[in-house]
């Protein structure tokens, strides 16, 4: 495994666990609608509040899977299109409540290098 896709895996991981386990309650310009949490965000959307806790727990587990697959790569593919399978679905939520590009960026920026590890 190249240094590469290890960084790439180390980034992501933490950026998730950055995200659901640190800022969860706290305001960026890069929550969807004028939201200021994530339980507002997925309010915005339209979503319940149980959506909310399994998209959260998917995330961060397939976080940890990206994080483990660096010593077991035979794990990768569940962790690495996994976490693109879930920013699929972030960005259609941004476009489902017309976010602007700057708000939809995050989410498809690890749409992408998800499946940037994918294929190395």
């Amino acid at each position: 495994m190249d240094y590469l896709e290890i960084i790439l895996k180390i980034v992501v991981a933490l950026s998730i666990f950055n995200v659901w386990l640190l800022r969860g309650n706290k305001s960026t310009p890069f929550r969807g609608g004028n939201a200021n949490s994530i339980k507002e965000e997925f309010a915005v959307y339209g979503l319940p509040g149980w959506v909310m806790v399994v998209v959260g727990t998917i995330k961060v587990v397939l976080a940890l899977v990206l994080l483990v697959s660096i010593y077991y790569p035979a794990v990768e593919m569940i962790g690495a299109l996994g976490l693109a399978a879930m920013m699929l679905g972030a960005v259609s939520m941004h476009l489902k409540v017309k976010d602007s590009f700057k708000k939809t960026y995050p989410a498809l920026l690890f749409l992408v290098l998800s499946l940037v590890i994918y294929l190395l």
